[in-house]
């Protein structure tokens, strides 16, 4: 068995409040889940209104296919969540 942890730290620009982060961020995280099947969670800077940590996770017997789907989920933030930046990623395969 083999566990993958993705730590991605998202710049919110123009995010004016807590309110408006959560807001933002609520659709990205079940995004995620609904479209690769991850458990992902809002983990750190919980008070801050412009940057935030996302910990994403994934269960799998193949540590390869979890560093595949980790760097896709980055990718994929990239891509198509034009309203937050992506400023550091990190993967772990454990």
């Amino acid at each position: 068995m083999a566990v993958g942890l993705l730590h991605l730290t998202l710049e919110l620009p123009g995010c004016i409040s807590l309110k408006e982060k959560r807001s933002r961020l609520r659709p990205l995280l079940a995004r995620l889940h609904r479209e690769f099947n991850i458990s992902a969670a809002e983990l750190e800077r919980l008070d801050a209104w412009r940057e935030t940590v996302l910990g994403c996770a994934v269960i799998s017997n193949d540590p390869a296919h979890n560093q595949r789907l980790l760097q896709q989920v980055v990718e994929w933030v990239e891509d198509n969540w034009p309203d937050v930046q992506v400023l550091e990623h990190q993967i772990e395969i454990v």
